[in-house]
């Protein structure tokens, strides 16, 4: 008997939102920890900030059946005076960092929430091996600085090409299936 190996489960369909639900923010909070501690090794314990207390968080939800079941991508949203606002802490989970379009509709979410509540000025310290996808998203380096031992491009936002997206989500996202 031949067994051939069998293909981890991944949803099609995708809600990307602010958190509404406190199971929402802990899972998102459970994800940074698993990419920027466990994974990629930036942080020991957490990666816990003075930014968390007043950040909006933003979560990638995989549906199955119609619902949501699990956080598979967060990005944080915050603003330290009034028009400008800061994106940190992007993460995306392992087996579904080929969906590209997760992590750039966590990005369009982010941007477009922040417009619709105010931001003129739009920031993320990106990781340099990240810089081009926020490049085709239409940011800008403005230079590259050394954050937890990995190089980071400072970046902002063309904030011509981001709506205000005041309800706090996108439709929602569907990934085409692949032929087996």
């Amino acid at each position: 008997m031949i067994l051939e190996p069998v293909k981890p489960f991944r949803s099609c369909e995708y809600a990307v939102k602010t958190t509404t639900e406190a199971w929402e923010y802990r899972a998102a909070r459970t994800l940074r920890q698993t990419v920027f501690c466990q994974e990629q090794r930036l942080f020991e314990d957490n990666d816990d900030d003075a930014h968390d207390h007043h950040a909006i968080t933003i979560v990638a939800l995989a549906y199955v059946a119609g619902g949501p079941e699990e956080v598979v991508g967060t990005v944080r949203i915050h603003s330290d005076r009034p028009g400008i606002w800061y994106g940190s802490r992007l993460a995306v989970a392992r087996g579904y960092r080929r969906d590209a379009h997760l992590g750039s509709a966590l990005i369009r979410l982010a941007v477009g929430h922040a417009r619709a509540l105010g931001c003129e000025s739009f920031f993320a310290q990106v990781q340099a091996a990240n810089e081009a996808l926020f490049q085709r998203l239409h940011w800008h380096n403005l230079r590259y600085q050394t954050l937890h031992g990995l190089e980071h491009a400072l970046m902002r936002a063309d904030l011509s090409h981001y709506p205000p997206l005041p309800e706090g989500r996108l439709p929602l996202l569907t990934r085409a299936r692949r032929a087996s």
